[in-house]
């Protein structure tokens, strides 16, 4: 993985090319105010007053040029606003004049992001563009959340060849190998017994790629207790409710929840935040095989609720049931999940906003208010009672999903609630994490989606 500490370094007065940042409201004053050479420039490139336009300035000699760039709004920068040109711009080391980049310096990094594990070294591929800042803990802090944002891509770009049940349990162990953390793990008999749903979902993967429980424990026991759960579906075919071709082209991503998990409990360890942290994540594949779970097969989940298997291509909410009842019996105060659950978010909110269904006003509301700070965009759906009908079963005491195509996100989110610790503020995040093409910042493929909103809402109500 790329150093990121060589992308963003302490400003020392070092030598460094300009970027100046132009207010979008104040760009026409700022164009009047030019010398004859930078308005020409300007038009030559076609700058304008939208928002991440940028132009060259010529200097005095042909090496001494700087940049000029449009934001929305100098006095606050967001994350995205320097990403382009961190894109865009000539290796080098360059200083933003006059104000501190901020949040920006996480974009700047990010921008620099490639997934190249299957591709051949590109001999021209151009080196790193460096940003200086003089805020040494914004710039930690963007290096630490840039740094979990590689991996968590790197995790859902990786082909599902690559990227197993016993991979994740692998990058599970390396996590608690380097926090110290408790560390373990529950398959075959024990699975089994203890965790109907979980089992059922993953038991037709061939060898090697069986299903499991992977658990992650670390902290102070006196401190406050967290459970954080990510989806850990390594490759999603729709079981023998097979999907289209369509359906299935992106379903490595399946496990994005997983990496999502991971992402955040790496953060909660490596700022020792002062918190009881539990992370799980229930790993299968949803394979087709004469071991496959049917459709009209009742589970007994780990809470001891019976479900009938209507859909077998609904398997997240199945393992993501079972996680949760284990989750309740540390008896966390906060609990997230994180899934790609259905597409019917997708069809009500889009790809950009990730749907958060939570049981605690107060608690949405930080989360919809750290989405709005970080530049990290979140809805609030409703967990809407009535809608617990659609989840009847005649034979048992519930179906996995339910029929028709109406509120099928709400749904689903019904039925982990029925899973989710009565006793705790908890918050589902039903999530895209893909983007289907690039933008600035935030290049075609895996995507980091509510992760800066829940840790800084994390951070906020435990410190660190």
């Amino acid at each position: 993985m790329t150093d990121l500490n060589t992308l963003v370094q302490p400003d020392r007065g070092q030598a460094a090319r300009t970027i100046h940042l132009i207010d979008a409201k104040g760009y026409d004053a700022w164009l009047t105010a030019q010398p004859p050479r930078h308005r020409a420039a300007a038009a030559a490139q076609k700058l304008s007053a939208a928002a991440m336009a940028s132009a060259i300035l010529p200097g005095d000699a042909p090496e001494d040029w700087s940049v000029v760039s449009v934001v929305a709004n100098v006095e606050k920068l967001t994350s995205w606003c320097l990403a382009k040109l961190a894109e865009t711009l000539p290796e080098g080391t360059y200083r933003v004049e006059g104000v501190e980049p901020g949040k920006a310096i996480y974009g700047w990094l990010v921008a620099q992001y490639k997934f190249d594990r299957y591709k051949k070294a590109d001999p021209k591929a151009q080196g790193p563009r460096v940003l200086l800042t003089g805020d040494p803990v914004k710039m930690d802090d963007a290096v630490r959340m840039a740094a979990v944002t590689f991996k968590l891509r790197d995790r859902i770009n990786t082909g599902a060849n690559d990227m197993s049940p016993a991979d994740l349990e692998a990058a599970g162990a390396d996590l608690a190998k380097t926090y110290g953390a408790t560390f373990s793990v529950v398959k075959g008999e024990e699975l089994q017994q203890g965790y109907g749903m979980l089992h059922a979902v993953g038991q037709a993967a061939g060898k090697g790629r069986e299903p499991r429980l992977i658990e992650l424990e670390w902290g102070d026991p006196e401190h406050p207790r967290i459970a954080i759960i990510g989806k850990g579906v390594c490759f999603d075919s729709g079981g023998l409710d097979i999907k289209p071709a369509a359906g299935m082209r992106l379903m490595k991503k399946d496990m994005g929840g997983a990496a999502h998990a991971l992402a955040l409990a790496e953060l909660v360890m490596q700022n020792k935040l002062p918190v009881r942290l539990h992370m799980l994540v229930p790993a299968v594949e949803n394979s087709i095989s004469g071991e496959a779970t049917r459709p009209g097969d009742v589970m007994i989940s780990r809470k001891g609720i019976t479900v009938e298997n209507s859909n077998t291509d609904a398997e997240g909410r199945l393992i993501l049931g079972d996680a949760l009842t284990k989750a309740e019996e540390k008896k966390p105060e906060l609990v997230f999940d994180f899934a790609t659950l259905t597409g019917a978010a997708r069809v009500a909110l889009g790809a950009d906003l990730q749907a958060l269904f939570s049981n605690d006003d107060t608690l949405a509301a930080e989360i919809l208010a750290a989405g709005e700070e970080e530049s990290d965009p979140i809805w609030r759906m409703p967990l809407y009672d009535p809608y617990k009908d659609l989840l009847k079963s005649d034979v048992a005491d519930m179906v996995n999903a339910a029929e028709g195509p109406f509120g099928g996100a709400i749904t689903a989110a019904l039925f982990l609630k029925e899973f989710a610790p009565a006793n705790a503020q908890w918050a589902h995040f039903d999530i895209f994490c893909w983007n289907g093409s690039s933008k600035p910042g935030r290049p075609k493929g895996a995507e980091a989606v509510s992760l800066r909103a829940t840790w800084k809402v994390l951070k906020d109500r435990y410190g660190g």
